[in-house]
């Protein structure tokens, strides 16, 4: 069946998905992906020089791992588009400065100096008119009892060894984030909806919003070219 007909996605979409850690973002960047016959774009965690240093002293690392997330999550931005589109993409570059450097520089693990020169490197490369956007980006939610209970159960050293209070402060940060996200389209999607590994056919459910997405901004877009 060939989805983006049916469902009227069109050929070079950039779709972002977006949600705390443990919401199942990669699950969900699969499975869009397998549908549409999409290109990936994963969060690169593996083979972050920075990351296990990071979860061992946050005060000492998060700075080098924010702007080592820009870094690459920029170099991701500019291929997708050159590329010409046709891509589901694995957290977006906006939850960077929105969540993470700022739960840093409001807790004291990172210093007010760094956390300036963080800030304006991300204006002075994302917040401007050439940085290209997604068509939509899709907002995984759920409780955040269900949320620790995946973070448990995928079992990372790095992330069962953090303090509860870290993803209780993550989370609520991310709720608050995403009420006054306004860079692209949002889809909200609830984890609890669906469960994408037991029943596959979920996917069909959510590909019919998103194309209902898509086409609703589209139409917006044109409404707005004409005024």
């Amino acid at each position: 069946m060939d989805f983006r007909e049916k469902y009227q996605i069109p050929n070079d979409s950039v779709i972002t998905i977006a949600g705390t850690v443990g919401v199942g973002k990669s699950t969900m960047t699969k499975a869009l992906a397998n549908a549409l016959d999409f290109k990936t774009s994963y969060e690169k965690v593996d083979t972050n020089p920075y990351l296990e240093k990071f979860y061992e002293d946050f005060e000492r690392w998060s700075f080098h791992l924010q702007v080592y997330f820009l870094a690459e999550r920029f170099k991701e931005q500019k291929k997708i588009f050159e590329y010409g589109g046709g891509f589901i993409q694995d957290r977006s570059i906006y939850e960077d400065t929105g969540i993470f450097a700022k739960m840093h520089y409001d807790k004291g693990t990172m210093s007010p100096t760094d956390y300036e020169t963080y800030t304006n490197l991300f204006d002075a490369m994302v917040m401007t008119p050439y940085f290209p956007h997604p068509d939509l980006l899709i907002y995984l939610e759920g409780s955040f009892e269900e949320i620790v209970g995946r973070i448990q159960e995928r079992g990372r050293e790095m992330e069962k060894s953090t303090p509860i209070e870290y993803w209780k402060e993550m989370y609520n940060r991310y709720s608050n984030w995403i009420d006054n996200f306004n860079a692209c389209p949002i889809l909200r999607i609830n984890i609890s909806d669906y469960d994408l590994v037991k029943e596959a056919d979920s996917i069909d459910q959510i590909l019919e919003k998103v194309g209902r997405s898509l086409q609703h901004s589209r139409r917006h877009m044109r409404r707005e070219l004409i005024k």
